[in-house]
């Protein structure tokens, strides 16, 4: 495409031979345009002045692009339409040719969570170059990426820092970065590491973090902390609610939203970081509690075991999980197997798990009392007890941190343990209770984990008349009936004083084997 005069944005997005005719109402926008003025350095005017003060905390405007800009808006403001609108200018109108090696591709990312979310922006940029103006201006329409004839490319990338080294990366958009998430934790940190080296060596790049505020944590949360209301001329905070960048939006819809769940609509409408989510586990703590090259331990005689399971029913892409773990006689609590399944048949997996608790000696495990049904009964015809926690999740993670935290826990190595850990979350509720819980991902394995700690808590080694106890009665003395042998056994087990480790027994004649709590 041949231009005599390259517009500025502003222009671009204010002439119908270019965006103009995109911006349907253009009085809207107005706030956005004012945004486009700020991050490209151009002049504002009074109005534009009182809006970049206060969404900005800055009295001075820039004078000239910023190389980062960090948007912090509420829901439906419109950021996501607008960052495609950069993305197609920056692709259009900047000359990037002359800091491209021979040959060389210059790339334009869009980042999201996922490419379904990331999609979102990506339409937006086709429908934009589909425009008159952009006739024959691409090369190559593929699903993920649009090939320019100018030698730059608009793709989709999802948050996974390990595919994004390499390119020659002119341009960036995160979408929506305080959601980011790989295997239950955020990857954001990684990701500007992998980036910003490559956008550095073009003079005229642009990063582009824009998203609904969440904890306060993260890049996001730490770029506004250090960031807002400071004269930088290379990094420009945003922060507005969505009716300051959208005045189209129902208020009273907000209003409705404010009342049902205060703490989550300040932060999905007025861009409030929220006070009440924090990450739960530090991950020092976590990493110190490894012990590496430790991936499951055998069964050590006299030990007394727990289980704890997470069950699936096979749909979902959740897992079916059971952690086995014992407490030492210093009080130290030993996970010795973590067991995950994600096989459709429940039943299988139930089984498998059944030989294992077995190998270390248990014959009760407890699990979520949300299982169904059959997950009792499949276990039962196993022989083995399965029953309802006491505990809620949160209940369970509760009583797990302050163990984890005084180094009493003894993790396997086990990545993908630890990426669960790592995002989990706390909530404050109304009313003292505190709910904690990975929002974003998977915690089945984590969720056993913090089951079979608090089984675990006060149990040591088996006294020699626990261990006398628990034998086949028909090794020393053969009944016809099987509950008079339970009978026996149990008069003997409580005569040697036991109870006080164990503080009650229960035989079952159905399934023969004792049910410990």
């Amino acid at each position: 495409m041949e231009q005599k005069e390259v517009p500025s944005i502003i222009d671009a997005v204010s002439d119908d031979h270019w965006f103009g005719t995109i911006f349907k109402d253009k009085e809207s926008w107005r706030p956005w345009f004012t945004y486009l003025k700020s991050i490209s350095g151009l002049p504002l005017n009074e109005n534009d002045l009182e809006l970049f003060k206060k969404c900005t905390g800055r009295t001075k405007p820039l004078e000239k692009p910023v190389r980062e800009v960090w948007s912090i808006c509420g829901r439906r403001s419109g950021k996501s339409f607008v960052s495609a609108v950069i993305a197609v200018y920056l692709a259009v109108f900047k000359d990037f040719q002359k800091y491209l090696p021979v040959g060389g591709m210059g790339k334009i990312m869009i980042i999201a969570a996922d490419k379904k979310q990331a999609g979102n922006i990506f339409q937006y940029v086709e429908g934009i170059l589909n425009l008159p103006p952009f006739e024959g201006l691409v090369l190559k329409s593929l699903v993920w990426e649009i090939i320019l004839r100018n030698r730059i490319s608009i793709e989709i990338k999802t948050c996974d820092y390990r595919t994004l080294r390499g390119f020659q990366c002119v341009a960036c958009i995160l979408d929506e970065i305080c959601f980011f998430r790989v295997e239950g934790k955020s990857p954001a940190d990684e990701i500007l590491r992998a980036l910003r080296p490559s956008l550095r060596v073009i003079p005229e790049s642009l990063l582009i973090s824009v998203s609904t505020p969440y904890s306060r944590a993260g890049p996001m949360w730490e770029i506004y902390r250090e960031k807002f209301g400071k004269d930088d001329p290379k990094t420009l905070v945003w922060r507005a609610d969505a009716r300051t960048m959208n005045p189209l939006i129902d208020q009273e819809m907000i209003d409705d939203a404010l009342r049902e769940d205060p703490e989550g609509a300040r932060a999905e409408w007025l861009a409030e970081f929220r006070t009440d989510v924090a990450a739960f586990l530090d991950p020092i703590i976590i990493e110190n509690s490894i012990i590496p090259n430790r991936h499951e331990l055998p069964k050590i005689e006299g030990v007394q075991y727990k289980g704890f399971a997470d069950p699936s029913g096979g749909a979902g892409g959740d897992s079916f999980c059971l952690a086995v773990g014992h407490a030492e006689k210093s009080g130290r609590i030993v996970i010795d197997r973590l067991c995950e399944s994600l096989n459709p048949n429940p039943q299988k997996t139930i089984e498998e798990y059944a030989e294992v608790l077995k190998g270390y000696g248990v014959r009760s495990v407890k699990g979520d009392k949300y299982a169904g049904e059959f997950v009792s009964q499949g276990f039962k015809a196993c022989g083995i007890i399965y029953e309802a926690s006491e505990k809620t999740k949160s209940e369970l993670y509760l009583e797990f941190q302050p163990k984890l935290n005084q180094g009493l826990v003894e993790l396997l190595d086990n990545k993908k343990l630890v990426s669960q850990l790592r995002s989990l979350e706390r909530k404050t509720r109304s009313g003292g209770k505190d709910s904690v819980d990975n929002f974003y991902g998977h915690d089945d394995l984590s969720n056993c984990l913090a089951g079979v700690v608090w089984m675990c808590v006060g149990k040591t080694y088996l006294t020699e008349a626990e261990r006398e106890s628990m034998m086949p009665v028909h090794a020393e003395k053969k009944h016809a009936d099987p509950v008079e042998d339970a009978r026996t056994t149990m008069d003997r087990w409580m005569r040697s004083g036991g109870a006080g480790v164990i503080h009650k027994r229960v035989y079952d004649p159905l399934s023969g084997t004792w049910r410990l709590t």
